[in-house]
């Protein structure tokens, strides 16, 4: 399916229609505190897919001046969680799970693209995967993560 045509209204995606409006803005309007702080720029917001730009700030690293573990998966989450949620479906999902392999340094000043795309989305339990990449093609960081659906029904877009 083609997501740049003229949808029927009945049928359309508003929180991916949402979140499109953010693409190419930094993220401390967003309406998750954490991507506020994160303060990345969306990219790309697809149904089941999306990519955020970072600039690695010095509050993000850990005392040898990398990317702490921990903000790097942060990263990851925020961005699998944000992607499923553009899924359109009725109720929140939650993380059950995320698995995290640190690969690579990142350091002060380094841009890196956060990638996330769904592999299976079932009707309870939706698998993701996501890579943490550094312009030269490296991969920081990478996770797979498992999301089960709660039972918050969501508003069509944030503050509804």
């Amino acid at each position: 399916m083609n997501t740049h045509t003229q949808m029927d209204p009945q049928t359309e995606n508003k929180r991916l229609s949402f979140l499109r409006q953010f693409i190419g803005r930094p993220m401390d309007q967003h309406f998750s505190p954490v991507a506020k702080w994160l303060n990345g720029v969306l990219l790309l917001i697809d149904e089941g897919a999306m990519e955020v730009e970072y600039h690695v700030r010095e509050d993000m690293c850990n005392p040898m001046g990398t990317l702490h573990g921990g903000i790097a998966a942060t990263i990851l989450d925020d961005i699998v969680g944000t992607m499923v949620y553009a899924l359109g479906r009725e109720f929140g999902f939650t993380s059950v799970n995320l698995n995290c392999d640190f690969l690579n340094p990142a350091v002060v000043g380094d841009v890196l693209v956060a990638k996330s795309e769904v592999i299976r989305a079932g009707k309870n339990i939706v698998h993701v995967e996501g890579r943490l990449v550094n312009a030269h093609g490296r991969i920081v960081a990478k996770c797979t993560s498992n999301l089960i659906q709660t039972g918050f029904k969501l508003p069509l877009v944030p503050g509804q």
